[in-house]
């Protein structure tokens, strides 16, 4: 209890807390989802994913949270998918998990957002600084659950535990082996859960926790790849305890967000949030 109250206190004193937040709209999705970590938006349709040890679906669905198409990737198994992201032609699936610092298969699904093509591409690749490949869960360094798409790099932020800052990591949109490349990090003083870019207003959202009970929306404005100090406004979000693994911006001051099934409620949820 201790090191948590610990964790807290700094958390409080170096990121302002705004509690000027409304869960405008809170939906009970299908058990189907109940480990719901991914969401992006397809013309009118939100797609989420689940997470490690599912299977290889896309379920796409309406603004009502209802399943309206499911969309299994023949190409590959979900060992531990986490985030999605899009651009103007494809879809990105993040397969790398990491809770353990464990894996060496980690990688990044390239489809196009045309079902009628049946393609897909595999972006593998490793982080050049993780030596050692093992430890403990509330310790690892190198698992992640946020992925964006900006320009022709997709982006990842890393979940770093030990930490609680996350990490970013660029790789290139096509297939082949990669080290990724680290270009900066953000002192987030929580481990970051999600992550969403508006290319238009320039807006970062993440989704972050201190210690798996509360979690928070911490929004970036003006996000700029090659600036560190970057101001954060956290915004808790009023849902008591949950699991929330990823977010879409809606606006600069709104968002869709989903969370896993948990003892605390009776299905995994999409919420839109209003800060």
């Amino acid at each position: 209890m201790k090191l948590k109250f610990f964790y807290i206190i700094i958390f409080l004193f170096t990121n302002a807390i705004i509690f000027s937040q409304n869960v405008v709209q809170d939906i009970n999705l299908s058990k189907k989802l109940d480990e719901t970590s991914g969401l992006e938006i397809i013309g009118n349709q939100l797609i989420t994913i689940n997470d490690s040890g599912n299977n290889p679906i896309l379920f796409y669905l309406d603004k009502n949270g209802n399943i309206v198409k499911e969309r299994k990737i023949e190409c590959c198994k979900n060992n531990d998918w986490e985030s999605l992201a899009v651009d103007d032609e494809f879809i990105y699936i993040a397969d790398f998990g990491n809770n353990y610092d464990t894996r060496k298969n980690l990688s990044i699904i390239k489809i196009p957002i045309a079902e009628n093509i049946n393609e897909s591409e595999i972006i593998n690749f490793s982080y050049p600084e993780q030596k050692k490949f093992t430890t403990i869960y509330r310790s690892s360094q190198y698992d992640a659950e946020a992925l964006i798409s900006i320009d022709k790099n997709l982006i990842i932020f890393t979940k770093n535990k030990l930490k609680k800052i996350t990490e970013i990591y660029s790789l290139p949109k096509k297939a082949g082996n990669f080290k990724a490349k680290k270009i900066g990090s953000i002192d987030t003083k929580s481990i970051v859960t999600g992550a969403d870019f508006d290319k238009k207003t320039n807006t970062l959202a993440l989704t972050s926790t201190i210690l798996f009970d509360d979690y928070y929306i911490q929004v970036i404005n003006d996000f700029n790849l090659n600036y560190q100090n970057h101001k954060i406004d956290t915004y808790k979000i009023p849902i008591g305890k949950t699991q929330v693994e990823s977010i879409k911006i809606i606006d600069p001051t709104t968002f869709w967000i989903t969370s896993e099934d948990e003892s605390s409620s009776s299905s995994a949820r999409l919420m839109k949030v209003k800060l």
